[in-house]
């Protein structure tokens, strides 16, 4: 299994490139970021930097979108990337949330993110692409390029776009049934494409906090700084509720009853402990949705999530702790999840 940070990229810079490289360290392989233009800072200026202060570090987002950036640019960004630093990005890409509706934009639809995943890769990887008619080809990619594309999904659209067309999908919570429910969907689709299942990556990204111990008050704390992830979610099932409806076969109830209380989203508190947006999710989505309790905690729930195909967990490091989260991971979790040491 292996390991990756999410970060916004809040000011100042230095600040991310400093936890990023101090991940690499403690045994992460990957570093992705937010994508949101208005919210914060540019993403891929600052991968840049992450790639030149690192050694081995694959970068990129969770998740850009089709629609914010037109696709040759993001091919080329992506490739310059590539050419400078050897191959170390990964394009995580999905419909859009934030990113679209902080500027008054609808998300994509499955259609035009299809197409946006072929072009981009395509056009990274130093082939020819179709874009509204042109053929267009960037003629200064080295040929043997690798741009790994990689889809977030929960829907039944996206997971069967996902398993026929992506090389990874990126799932946004750690609950166990679901994540089972949602790999089987994509695992299908792949084969349905004549696709090996297992060509297809498995992200699984979830916020983490390491407590001392298991008492009310640790955990506590610790569901109040991981919450807001629970509204984030709540953005997406949202959709597929107005789209499905609340009774749909074609969503599990497990994804779906929580957000039954919600009453409306300001993007101004998008991934922040504390968002007041965010009261409607109870406690227990927290602890199903999240990685939250002791390092044995982590770890055990880890090993579940490994034995159900997940290949990655990137953990999202929004909250009061993120250095020590990095040093539990690197000191304990990530070793003992990995077989190198037993905890205690």
């Amino acid at each position: 299994m292996d390991f990756g940070i999410v970060l916004q990229t809040d000011p100042p810079a230095s600040d991310v490139v400093e936890l990023m490289r101090s991940a690499e360290r403690a045994g992460f392989t990957y570093g992705w970021t937010f994508d949101s233009a208005v919210l914060w800072q540019e993403p891929f200026v600052i991968y840049s930097q992450i790639l030149a202060h690192t050694e081995r570090l694959i970068v990129g987002p969770m998740v850009t979108n089709p629609g914010t950036r037109t696709w040759e640019v993001t091919a080329s960004t992506f490739a310059t990337l590539n050419a400078m630093f050897g191959d170390r990005t990964v394009c995580g890409i999905g419909r859009g949330d934030s990113a679209m509706r902080v500027a008054g934009r609808r998300p994509n639809t499955m259609a035009v993110l299809d197409e946006a995943m072929h072009v981009i890769r395509e056009l990274a990887e130093g082939r020819e692409a179709d874009i509204g008619g042109t053929r267009i080809q960037i003629p200064w990619v080295a040929q043997g390029s690798r741009l790994p594309v990689w889809m977030a999904a929960y829907g039944p659209k996206a997971l069967a776009l996902t398993g026929a067309k992506a090389d990874g999908f990126i799932l946004q919570l750690a609950d166990t049934y679901l994540t089972e429910w949602m790999v089987k969907a994509v695992r299908d689709a792949a084969a349905a494409a004549g696709r090996d299942p297992g060509d297809v990556t498995v992200c699984v990204a979830a916020p983490a906090y390491v407590t001392e111990d298991d008492s009310p008050e640790a955990l506590a704390h610790a569901r109040g700084q991981c919450r807001w992830f629970g509204g984030m979610v709540g953005n997406h099932v949202a959709d597929l509720v107005s789209k499905y409806g609340a009774s749909s076969s074609a969503v599990p109830a497990e994804l779906t009853d929580y957000i039954k209380a919600r009453q409306g989203y300001d993007y101004a508190h998008h991934g922040r402990s504390g968002n007041p947006d965010t009261a409607f999710v109870p406690d227990e989505i927290v602890d199903r949705f999240c990685l939250i309790g002791t390092a044995e905690a982590h770890v055990e729930k880890l090993r579940t999530l490994r034995s159900l195909g997940v290949d990655q967990f990137a953990l999202y490091n929004m909250h009061d702790a993120k250095e020590t989260t990095i040093a539990a991971y690197g000191e304990t979790i990530i070793p003992a999840v990995l077989d190198r040491v037993a905890t205690g």
